[in-house]
């Protein structure tokens, strides 16, 4: 049976709906979006970012795979370079063994499109995707996941992903109950934060777009970094639509002394049988952007604003070793390698060589496909 791999159609919704149906069926836990045109970042001339659907088709038209592409201009060392992300390879390799290798020749669809490609996620080596893409000589280079808890009867009692077992359970409760787990964890914070570099007080505000100020801090910061995504007002305000779109996110304009020094995006979400966080209200720093050497300043005013709002946590991908730092001053653990970037050979070679590159890599929740289960 031919497969052929088509950009993705309105007349191909109804296949995508029983292909989505066949996955549940299967119990995969996978699937694909049900209309064709982008609901996040939708083609639109003049963009800097946006996404592109794909289908891998059978002979009768019925839809067997997919996947996206996110096109998103760098700044790699002084130049802009035009980069995608790859979402997927979803196909029904996951319940038929005929369909076993198509993964793989999406993939390589993938990089025909867009040589220069990478991936930010995956949660860890242990992915199957990822042994095959280091097969495929990819670099894969390991980050951090930020993370500080605020409300620790709340976390102990409704963090679903940490009380999976009867015995995790019984010990989390037992924590919560007596006290130990909330003297535990904000004396872990605390002493994080003690040890950390203390930091120039900014203020946040909240604003409803991002305006010419934005784009004054992109030109003043973007080449103090080594790699990172175009961070300009108007592709800021495509990536957080202004009609409440997901994601959701609120802007800070973070100043000091009357004076812009960066951004944040943040996330408060209240969640509700969450297979991760449960029904945790759960934040997230999105995004963020500032001379590296003002990072602590403006994650520091971020948090504070996380934590009025009354959030249970704070969490956070990044992988710049002054914003990890500026995380770890106001309290964070720091728990490595608990996000990959994944960057195809030719993508490899842009950023040659990479142990410096990676001094100055800028990735946040917000690169890739965006702030996912936040």
């Amino acid at each position: 049976m031919a497969i052929k791999v088509v950009p993705y159609k309105a007349e191909n919704e109804s296949a995508v709906d029983a292909f989505n149906q066949r996955m549940l069926e299967g119990k995969t836990g996978w699937g694909w979006y049900g209309k064709s045109v982008d609901a996040w970042l939708p083609e639109r001339e003049g963009k800097k970012t946006w996404r592109e659907h794909y289908l891998a088709l059978d002979d009768d038209g019925e839809v067997r795979g997919a996947y996206a592409h996110k096109c998103h201009e760098w700044r790699i060392r002084g130049e802009d370079v035009p980069v995608a992300d790859w979402q997927g390879p979803v196909s029904e390799g996951l319940l038929e063994p005929r369909f076993a290798t198509l993964g793989l020749r999406l993939l390589r669809e993938m990089l025909k499109r867009y040589p220069v490609l990478y991936s930010w996620g995956h949660g860890g080596n242990e992915s199957r995707l990822l042994q095959m893409i280091r097969s495929l000589k990819w670099l894969v280079h390991e980050t951090p996941f930020c993370l500080k808890v605020l409300h620790p009867f709340h976390f102990l009692r409704r963090n679903t992903y940490l009380r999976q077992s009867p015995r995790n359970r019984f010990a989390l409760d037992l924590l919560a109950f007596t006290g130990a787990g909330w003297i535990g964890l904000k004396l872990l914070h605390l002493a994080l934060k003690l040890r950390g570099r203390r930091h120039a007080r900014a203020e946040a505000e909240v604003v409803p777009r991002f305006d010419s100020w934005a784009d004054t801090i992109w030109d003043g910061c973007k080449d103090d970094y080594h790699a990172l995504a175009r961070r300009d007002a108007a592709t800021m305000n495509d990536l957080i639509p202004e009609d409440g779109r997901w994601p959701k996110g609120i802007r800070l304009r973070i100043t000091r002394d009357g004076h812009d020094i960066g951004w944040a995006v943040v996330l408060d979400n209240p969640l509700t049988d969450d297979p991760r966080f449960g029904d945790l209200r759960v934040g997230c720093i999105a995004d963020c952007l500032a001379r590296p050497e003002d990072a602590g300043s403006v994650i520091a005013a971020a948090t504070r604003f996380l934590e009025k709002r009354g959030v249970d946590l704070i969490g956070s991908n990044q992988s710049h070793p002054e914003w990890v730092g500026a995380f770890a001053a106001e309290g964070y653990v720091v728990l490595e390698g608990r996000r990959c970037f994944a960057v195809a050979p030719a993508f490899q070679k842009i950023l040659e060589p990479f142990d410096e590159t990676r001094q100055g890599l800028h990735l946040t929740n917000m690169d890739g496909h965006g702030p996912s289960g936040f």
